[in-house]
């Protein structure tokens, strides 16, 4: 039999993925009978646009293996679409197509034999995948009254150690867990930190077309010789399932790329052939794209509004997210009320919270907050996207909007503020 000290060192402590087991987590309660409202997962609530949808449908034939790299046609395609964006020059050899952005992020990892260095909260996966592969992680705390931005001074001190080894930082922008991103200012200070020390700076732009203003800035404008951004299909274009990620590489990191192109090479070798043609429709400019983007984030700011408005009234706190679908949200107003009920951390905090409202979110902790900080990320994802969409037109929404197509979001601040009270 296999036993537990069999396994690789860089396995044995780990969990699986907090936001993936809330959501199993969620699912089973439900299938028990629970009323759950689901804040968890971060799931994109809305369809896969009808224009994608249709050109998937019109590929299933699809069925050899493709390039490593990804679909010319597709590569060209984004290639396309983030020198327009971005104003840098790019080709379909910029361009890296993989199962997800997940799996090129811990392919780059991989490929890169470095520490990662992450801002403290930060998405949950950044840090394990570094620890499966036996390297540093050096996360950089953040503050809530710096829009949880990372500090260039702070960062250039990090880079002090061991300055001849290559470090990876990761930047997420909006953010998970915290919906903020950066200013030119912001980008233009930490840009002058990475060409001093070298940096290799990943932009994590997952969410970049769910940002409420359509007002999203690139990294790669300002360190375009160090960035490599990563993105997919997951979040802006509702296919999570699809696990489409791509990457962009600048021509002075082409040996990063070509490193991972032959891991992709022994491990997935290539993705889905339907999938890859289907985004090449998803990546290709549209009106019809173009109404479901503005349809997406209309639902998404509203939301956001009401949400940040309500949690505040019950002196929560947290900083407007400016795009994505998630608050972090923190309870010290309430620590000692929390206290007194035996709460003295996130974990408990989220417990309490899921059994006794059914309402399901994330600890800090596993964002790399510590847990005597009770911070908390709340996804807010729990409604009908396609009935939410089907009244975001060009005009305003109804103003009974929240209320008549988000009514699990209502109940569940409804169900935090009552069990504030009671504590």
């Amino acid at each position: 039999m296999f036993e537990l000290d069999q396994l690789n060192p860089n396995v044995r402590g780990l969990k699986t993925s907090a936001t993936l087991r809330i959501n199993e987590d969620s699912n089973r309660l439900i299938q028990q009978g629970r009323d759950i409202i689901k804040l968890g997962l971060g799931q994109s609530p809305f369809p896969v646009p009808r224009v994608v949808v249709e050109a998937l449908q019109v590929s299933a034939h699809e069925k050899d293996y493709l390039p490593v790299r990804g679909l010319g046609e597709l590569r060209q395609i984004v290639a396309e679409y983030y020198q327009k964006r971005d104003h840098q020059p790019r080709t379909q050899d910029s361009i890296l197509v993989g199962p997800g952005s997940k799996e090129l992020l811990f392919n780059l990892q991989m490929a890169c034999n470095g520490d990662l260095l992450i801002p403290a909260p930060s998405w949950v996966s950044y840090a394990p995948q570094a620890e499966l592969l036996g390297r540093k992680v050096i996360h950089i705390e953040t503050r809530p009254e710096n829009n949880w931005q990372i500090d260039p001074e702070q960062l250039d001190r990090l880079c002090q150690d061991e300055p001849n080894k290559t470090k990876v930082l990761i930047l997420n922008y909006p953010s998970n867990p915290t919906g903020c991103s950066y200013d030119s200012d912001g980008f233009s200070a930490l840009a002058a930190v990475a060409k001093k020390n070298n940096l290799i700076i990943v932009a994590d732009e997952i969410y970049a077309e769910t940002a409420f203003e359509a007002n999203h800035l690139s990294m790669a404008e300002y360190y375009p010789e160090g960035t490599v951004i990563s993105s997919g299909l997951s979040k802006w274009c509702g296919a999570g399932g699809w696990r489409l990620g791509v990457m962009v590489f600048p021509d002075e990191l082409r040996a990063l790329q070509d490193a991972m192109a032959v891991i992709a090479s022994e491990t997935f070798t290539s993705i889905s052939a339907p999938t890859q043609y289907a985004a090449c429709t998803a990546f290709s400019p549209s009106p019809a794209l173009d109404a479901y983007l503005r349809g997406t984030r209309s639902v998404l700011s509203a939301i956001a509004s009401y949400m940040t408005q309500t949690l505040r009234s019950y002196q929560l706190n947290m900083v407007d997210p400016v795009g994505g679908f998630y608050l972090f949200v923190g309870f010290d107003q309430w620590r000692e009320k929390l206290k007194n009920q035996g709460i003295n951390s996130d974990a408990e905090l989220c417990a309490h919270l899921l059994s006794e409202t059914g309402i399901a979110i994330l600890p800090g902790s596993d964002f790399g907050m510590t847990p005597e900080q009770l911070y908390t990320r709340m996804a807010f994802v729990d409604f009908d996207g396609g009935r939410a969409l089907s009244v975001a037109g060009d005009e305003s929404l109804p103003d009974n909007f929240i209320e008549e197509y988000c009514p699990k979001l209502v109940k569940a601040c409804q169900g935090l503020d009552q069990w504030l009270k009671a504590l």
